[in-house]
């Protein structure tokens, strides 16, 4: 009998806290750790939603597949998004949502009536940051402490005002408030996953940065922090003020003709400095603000078709000595598209389709470069090392590759390997060693 009456208590303080507060939740099993998960985790649940009668109306765990979302953004009914934060992994707990903490007067026909109080029971299996990469490789992972004001955020060469705090292992190697633009910031030894990550950010956000070594200071490290290489870094990031740079729509073609002269020179110091990564992210500005101009007066379009055929053929060279082969393929067609026999164009395709294994189609640029320039001596031994890598399972073409010097007698290796047929295999190859050998 009291145990009847203690449940009728219960129940008519459950009753009283449903009409008292907005929402209500009631933690049925403890989690584990003292993590949270933070604005814009991504989270993963089961849930069983019922309404204040008891009617099932939803459940991830009949469709046998947990449900997940990215945790304050939205997504997800107002009482969701309040009470999973406070959730730790491994946590069961209920919610009871009022209308305006749920669907609101409209409901969710046909199976959530309006002004429905409802019921959920959630169960958090996990959370993880925002992956910020383009690849979304977990490079960069974003968790944010202090969510910031607005929608604006920076943009390529914006001015920002930031407190970084950067560690390794539990160790502070960085702490410090600075000013810079943005793209300046290996000149202040900051890895290119934090201004990746501050392009990411609102204004007055502070979030916490896990980087991968490709996004931190690499396989190199960095002597002046006594990062090893192959770190995986912690930043701690507030964003205390930006203004963005002018985007391309904001500008007149006077301003983007000067303005990518500047940043052209300015790419070009980086590169001479052996900063690939910064030096690319001022090519491809010049690139955004030129490539769409149109109707230019003839003076104006020969100065803005002779920077973007720069900017591709530095970017293009860049990738290269970032050892990205693909997107140095693609600026290389680009500059192609502006200057179909441009020396530089067909060389460095080349090369990046070397890279890329890529070897019969290397040696054809690398053959073109040979005809329109003859007196590229590179190119010529490029084609050497092609014929040598792409038939490396042919032994007498390879025995011939590696003896070529010069053009003539490449050409007229080219020549016998094209007659050259399995079963007269050894005639050809006495024929080749006893022209080079004097056997």
């Amino acid at each position: 009998m009291q145990c009847l009456y203690r449940l009728q208590f219960l129940k008519l303080i459950l009753i009283f806290n449903i009409y008292l507060y907005a929402f209500f939740q009631l933690v049925k099993r403890e989690g584990a750790g003292i993590e949270l998960p933070m604005t814009g985790d991504k989270v993963f649940v089961h849930y069983v939603g019922t309404l204040l009668d008891g009617t099932h109306f939803d459940s991830s765990r009949d469709r046998g597949e947990k449900f997940s979302f990215e945790l304050g953004k939205g997504q997800v009914i107002k009482a969701w998004d309040i009470g999973v934060a406070t959730m730790k992994t491994g946590e069961l707990c209920q919610l009871i949502c009022k209308p305006e903490y749920a669907y609101g007067s409209a409901g969710s026909p046909p199976k959530i009536p309006p002004n429905a109080t409802l019921v959920f029971e959630v169960e958090l299996f996990d959370f993880h940051g925002e992956d910020l990469t383009e690849d979304e490789d977990g490079g960069i992972i974003r968790r944010i402490i202090t969510k910031g004001q607005g929608y604006s955020k920076p943009n390529e060469g914006a001015a920002v005002e930031v407190t970084v705090e950067g560690t390794f292992e539990g160790r502070v190697f960085d702490q410090r408030e600075l000013k810079f633009e943005v793209g300046d910031g290996e000149n202040l030894s900051l890895p290119v996953g934090v201004e990746k990550a501050i392009m990411s950010m609102e204004q007055g956000e502070e979030a916490l940065i896990s980087l991968k070594p490709k996004y931190g200071f690499g396989n190199a490290g960095n002597g002046k922090f006594n990062i090893p290489g192959g770190a995986m870094l912690q930043y701690k990031i507030k964003l205390a003020a930006f203004e963005k740079a002018k985007e391309s729509w904001e500008m007149n073609t006077v301003e983007k003709l000067e303005q990518s002269g500047i940043v052209k020179e300015k790419g070009t110091q980086y590169f001479k400095e052996g900063k690939f990564k910064q030096a690319s992210v001022q090519y491809k500005r010049i690139v955004t603000w030129l490539e769409h101009e149109t109707g230019l007066q003839e003076e104006d379009e020969k100065k803005a078709k002779a920077l973007r055929l720069a900017a591709h053929l530095n970017l293009a060279m860049c990738f290269l000595k970032l050892q990205e082969p693909n997107q140095a393929l693609e600026n290389c067609d680009k500059a192609l598209e502006l200057d179909a026999s441009s020396e530089k164009a067909l060389f460095r395709r080349g090369e990046a389709l070397f890279g890329m294994k890529e070897f019969e189609r290397a040696r054809d640029d690398f053959q073109r470069v040979i005809q329109l320039y003859p007196a590229n001596k590179a190119a010529k031994s490029q084609v050497k090392y092609c014929l040598l890598k792409g038939n490396s399972n042919n032994f007498h073409l390879s025995i011939m590759a590696i003896a070529a010097t010069n053009m003539e007698t490449a050409s007229l290796f080219l020549t016998t390997a094209a007659a050259w047929n399995p079963e007269k295999k050894k005639t050809q190859l006495t024929v080749s060693f006893r022209f080079w050998f004097g056997m």
